[in-house]
């Protein structure tokens, strides 16, 4: 082992333990190992960052931009109420909603086809009566099997046709996956929809009523016309127990307190922090006369902003009070479109109370309570609700999150998301969904779903079709197509061009183009080559058939741990090797390599749309595997004969 090797394979185990652990993001990683090559000598210093400007990474940023537009525009919507059946059994219901998040998944971004499906399939679980993760886990799995039928599918296709391009063997076309993608589609979701589900875990049974999120954690404020004013904190919980909730913490002058005392007498403004399902949040507010602690802090918002309207009627310009006072109001007017609460005459004079009292009103009936969930890689992993400014930006309030297995031990406001935390929002409708829109969490509860305008729905799948057209017949390459339906796009209004770059997941963009270098020293130190030939001698033994056997189960077990895309990276070299020095067809391995790194049904972290299941479900880490074995067996079991039928060594 040389030098370099030792050094790229020291970079490569550290850059996988780290994806492991979870610690960092996935793109702070790869970035990593990309300038700890560079520094190295591995990578030219000059050649960093052209991974950036490779095809597939441009193709995965346009695919996420298109798959934004059908969405937006309601193409999917459309399909999605022509397609599912509305009056079916268990097992129908939930066969259908799997097929057509495979099939979706094939031509859009598979975690947008689940974020799109999420909520239909909280109505069916709902309808059916059934726990909601038996019909949301085989919905991520549909999905995932989906995202191997085609070029586009899924960013482990796009990585592997990147580096058969640049081994110098040509990029693979828009349906050279279907084969061997489709008959693992095929078979796993006639699997899951028809049999597998009744494996997954039940958490908890629905009752039909509502979505089982797990229980929340609510801060609720004992204002002075409260029933709990006076009472120790035993005689409160007896109270509440008969909703189904109890104290877990005790906020006072600002200080949390962790298992308080039972005989603690509870007093005005104290701050007791519940846990407790959704469906009975409200029962027990009102059996002692509590206030969400939001609410609380929008009436005194509310009344400091009419004393800044009194402050502002008097002359003394100079007053520390005055300045503030004309912050709030500015603020004010300028959440006026999402927060009407209220209205103000031309000469700055507050209406007369009957109009006030109505504005407050009709305000009150605007609001609604919305469950969403945060999505991997949104913006609001690691962010609290202060960092975000929710009531300055959005006039909208955190009420409670569900985090499960886990329980906070801070302040609600100040307790940082985490992929997967169910969220409850109340405000208008329409700051819920541009807050939802902005920081990409999925609504859980029934959507809004507004009408799409046809024309522009049609307009964005023709456009969407013509460009797979062009790369399916060779007329364009992939990138370049996606890259004209993009501008296309853009041209007209199907996605605004403020909205273009917030539709690209920025993570994955920066963790490919960095691993893509990375790879490429892989190859070039000739450490593939050593890693190929260990295993060919102490696995393999120079057998082609398990050697391409041991390729897919290496790489669908390294992707069950780390990011598919940073899988498809290092074993793609490996895969290459191996070949060559078999002298069989490489691409029987590389295949094997992209089908392995798109399925991963072990664990929660090993791809996006498990994690993005976890708390909606309730599912625990050890969940998955009940289900998710034997899809994993199937995959193999039938991609192998596969591999060898279509790309024969």
């Amino acid at each position: 082992m040389t030098f370099d090797q030792a050094i790229i394979l020291a970079i490569l185990v550290t850059a996988m333990a780290m994806f492991i652990w979870g610690r960092w993001r996935h793109d702070m990683v790869a970035g990593g190992a990309l300038l700890a090559c560079v520094f190295a000598g591995l990578v030219p210093g000059g050649e960093a960052f052209a991974g950036f400007g490779h095809p597939a990474v441009i193709t995965v940023a346009c695919v996420l931009v298109l798959s934004y537009g059908l969405q937006r525009t309601g193409a999917v919507d459309l399909l999605v109420q022509n397609a599912l059946p509305s009056k079916a059994g268990d097992t129908l219901s939930i066969f259908s909603l799997t097929a057509l998040a495979a099939a979706l998944s094939g031509f859009m971004n598979n975690v947008g086809a689940l974020a799109l499906l999420m909520p239909v399939a909280v109505q069916i679980a709902d309808r059916q009566g059934l726990p909601p993760g038996r019909v949301l886990m085989p919905l991520a799995f549909g999905s995932i099997l989906g995202g191997t039928t085609t070029l586009i599918g899924t960013p482990p296709n796009l990585i592997v046709s990147g580096y058969r391009e640049t081994a110098g063997m040509g990029h693979y076309g828009m349906f050279d996956f279907t084969p061997v993608g489709l008959s693992i589609a095929v078979v796993g979701v006639l699997f899951v929809g028809l049999i597998g589900w009744r494996l997954v875990p039940v958490r908890k049974q629905a009752e039909g009523v509502s979505f089982d999120t797990g229980k929340y954690l609510t801060e609720v404020r004992i204002t002075p016309d409260s029933k709990g004013v006076g009472k120790t904190l035993r005689e409160v919980e007896v109270i509440l127990d008969k909703s189904d909730a109890q104290i877990v913490g005790l906020v006072r002058r600002e200080v949390r307190v962790i298992a308080p005392y039972p005989r603690r007498v509870l007093r005005d403004d104290d701050i007791l922090v519940i846990e407790a399902d959704p469906e009975t949040l409200g029962a027990a507010l009102s059996s002692l006369g509590l206030k969400l602690e939001e609410e609380v802090l929008d009436e005194e918002s509310d009344v400091e902003e009419e004393g800044a309207d009194v402050a502002s009627e008097e002359p003394d310009t100079d007053s520390p009070r005055e300045v503030r006072s004309s912050k709030r109001k500015t603020d004010a007017k300028r959440l006026e479109a999402v927060k009407p609460d209220r209205s103000e005459s031309g000469n700055g004079d507050v209406e007369d109370d009957g109009k006030e009292e109505k504005k407050s009103s009709s305000r009150a009936d605007e609001l609604v309570l919305q469950e969403l969930v945060v999505m991997p890689g949104s913006a609001l992993v690691g962010r609290t609700a202060t960092d975000i400014e929710l009531r300055t930006r959005y006039g909208i309030n955190l009420l409670a999150v569900s985090r499960q297995g886990r329980r906070s031990v801070k302040r609600l406001r100040s307790t940082a998301l985490q992929a997967g935390d169910v969220i409850l929002m109340q405000g208008v409708p329409e700051a819920v969904s541009s807050f939802a829109s902005d920081y990409g969490s999925v609504p859980l509860a029934q959507r809004d779903i507004r009408v799409p305008v046809k024309g522009q729905a049609l307009t964005s799948g023709g456009i969407f079709l013509a460009a797979i057209g062009l790369t399916a017949f060779g007329v364009l390459p992939v990138a370049i197509a996606f890259a004209t339906a993009v501008l296309v796009y853009m041209a007209l209004r199907i996605v605004p061009p403020r909205s273009v770059y917030t539709a690209v997941d920025w993570p994955v963009i920066i963790l490919l183009a960095a691993l893509l270098p990375v790879a490429g020293a892989m190859a070039d130190t000739g450490t593939a080559d050593l890693l190929a030939t260990a295993l060919l001698g102490t696995v393999a033994q120079g057998h082609p058939v398990i050697a391409l056997a041991l390729i897919l189960i290496l790489t669908m077990t390294l992707s069950d741990f780390m990011n598919n895309a940073a899988t498809a990276a290092v074993m793609c070299p490996l895969a290459i090797s191996i070949a060559l020095q078999l002298d069989v067809n490489p691409d029987s391995f590389l295949m094997a390599v992209a089908i392995g790194a798109s399925c991963a049904f072990l664990t929660p972290i090993g791809h996006q749309n498990n994690t993005l299941i976890l708390g909606p479900g309730g599912f625990k880490f050890s969940d998955y595997w009940r289900l998710g074995v034997p899809v994993e067996v199937l995959v193999v079991a039938v991609s192998v004969p596969v591999l060898l039928l279509v790309w024969p060594l």
